[in-house]
């Protein structure tokens, strides 16, 4: 049998034990308004125009994917997707179609019916092949090898591929990839919403909360659980600790608590509970490689040397794991081996690299008496901040004089957007821990998130040879490949993954943070035992 066919039977037999647990669940309770933190106002409500944790956090609930991860298995694969408004699906035999029946009776939160046409206008959108445009597309990439979405009747829908693509699955699970009504302008769900999710907007006010309540009317009988859920805004960083230790809120957002956050929790506030993750979420340096100096690969390659990942981790961001671009094994699927890792230049002996990093900057003209100034942008959230700083004091040592610029959170994706930066200290949050969307989002020529302008015809040519290959050991060779080619060209400067201790009040039952954040928040099977 193979991989696909695989798949599909899977799909039916999650989609029949979903179904069982829906009807037979004795334990669970009805009731109360969740608490949940929220870090900052949702730059905007439209789930495709957005790249960020404060808006799918928030506004999950109230939309539906096709396929989703399940809620109740931490490490998201091939293996744990599961239906959500496709009831089942199947592969044609050469893998270039993709075929989703959906499910009847569903509303959108306006009431009228969900049907396939409104999956067509979705997927359309974000191909960018609609008469309508999103703003911003960050996933354009990610459906590249989709040449046409087409319906038969109401109630089924094929993706027609230019190539196999094993990864469509997860794609189409990921938090980002929610369906939207083809009634409602795109322009609308930037300020408002609506969806065929377990939760409704009630209200949303600027610098106080964002409130979700029940959708009685949900097509999974028996959810939600909770009549709604309050996602408080709090933006100081000690407020949020305070709240959560004070119950004020009762779950924190993905990446608060980190190691330092974690030991401070379990001497002050034995009531909480934890399940620790390493994300599919990067911190990294990004510079403008079509601004100079940065048009200079020494530069680059200097830079990349000079930072102590190991001091990183231990003095900055505790915890956290050394690595390169995909997750590193054997915490994830693809990334390099975390033994393999200290052999590539950047993760090696701190002293052997930097000393070679010296040894560039020299060859480059720069020394103690001719210091290069830089000036390095960063986010105001205080993650950022910290590492920024940190940063400024590794460069230093290789003749680099830099100031640091810090950014408002509504400002910053605008900026990384429009290139309007020359480095800046970054954060990466992977929707899918996979190849096909690391890739092209983040280091194809095209993509909006390709935030340092590479470009390379030979990474591109890889990109698209991983994303075809069936066989998934020989996927892991041309992985292996392409995360040592963007490492040597310095495509970013990798830092580390992050390290999340998912907190909650330990009357919050049934929810577990996994290791990417974006696929966690549909809350509808989340209660309170109290």
């Amino acid at each position: 049998m193979n991989t696909c066919t695989r798949l599909a039977r899977l799909g039916l037999a999650l989609m029949a034990f979903s179904l069982l647990a829906a009807g037979g669940a004795q334990a669970q309770k009805y009731g109360g308004i969740m608490k949940a933190m929220q870090q900052a106002n949702p730059a905007t409500l439209s789930m495709h125009e957005t790249a960020t944790i404060n808006t799918s956090w928030a506004v999950s609930p109230v939309y539906n994917n096709l396929l989703y991860y399940d809620p109740l298995k931490p490490v998201e694969s091939l293996e744990t997707v599961i239906p959500e408004l496709a009831r089942e699906w199947n592969w044609n035999g050469d893998y270039t179609q993709f075929t989703l029946k959906l499910r009847e009776g569903v509303r959108w939160h306006d009431g009228k019916p969900f049907t396939s046409a409104d999956v067509k206008h979705t997927f359309d959108l974000v191909r960018g092949v609609s008469s309508q445009r999103f703003k911003t597309n960050p996933r354009k990439g990610w459906y590249g090898n989709v040449k046409d979405v087409k319906t038969n009747g109401d109630f089924e829908v094929v993706f027609s591929l230019k190539k196999p693509q094993p990864a469509l699955l997860q794609l189409l699970a990921a938090g980002y990839s929610v369906v939207i009504p083809a009634h409602v302008p795109v322009e609308k769900l930037r300020t408002d919403t609506l969806g065929t999710g377990p939760f409704k907007l009630a209200e949303y006010k600027r610098d106080q909360a964002f409130r979700v309540r029940k959708n009685p009317d949900y097509f999974i009988k028996g959810r939600p659980y909770l009549d709604g859920i309050d996602f408080l805004i709090i933006t100081n960083r000690a407020t949020r600790m305070a709240a959560l230790q004070t119950g004020q809120v009762e779950i924190n957002q993905p990446v608060e608590t980190d190691q330092k956050t974690y030991d401070i929790l379990r001497q002050t506030t034995p009531e909480m509970e934890y399940n620790k993750m390493y994300l599919a979420n990067n911190v990294n340096v990004v510079m403008n490689n079509k601004r100079p100096p940065f048009t200079n690969s020494k530069l680059r390659q200097a830079i990349n040397m000079s930072l102590n990942r190991g001091a990183f981790v231990k003095a900055v961001l505790p915890g956290y794991l050394p690595g390169a671009f995909m997750l590193p094994r054997p915490y994830g699927t693809w990334g390099i081996d975390v033994n393999e890792l200290k052999a590539v230049p950047g993760f090696r002996d701190p002293a052997v690299d930097k000393e070679e990093a010296r040894k560039l900057m020299r060859e480059l003209g720069y020394n103690e008496n001719n210091r290069l100034k830089l000036k390095v942008t960063t986010r105001t959230l205080s993650v950022y901040v910290d590492g920024a700083t940190w940063f400024l004091g590794e460069v230093k040592q290789i003749y680099i004089d830099a100031e640091l610029e810090i950014v408002e959170d509504g400002a910053w994706y605008p900026r990384q957007y429009r290139r309007d930066y020359d480095i800046a200290w970054n954060g990466t949050g992977y929707a899918v821990d996979d190849p096909d969307v690391v890739y092209p989002e983040n280091f194809a020529c095209d993509s909006l998130r390709n935030y340092t302008n590479y470009c390379d015809p030979e990474a591109e040519r890889l990109f698209a040879q991983q994303s075809a290959t069936i066989d998934q050991k020989e996927r892991l060779k041309l992985v292996q490949q392409i995360e040592h080619k963007l490492i040597d060209d310095v495509a970013r400067i990798s830092l580390a993954m992050r390290v999340s201790y998912y907190a909650r009040r330990n009357y919050v039952k049934d929810f577990l943070g996994h290791n990417t954040i974006y696929s966690i928040s549909r809350f509808q099977d989340v209660w309170l035992d109290k």
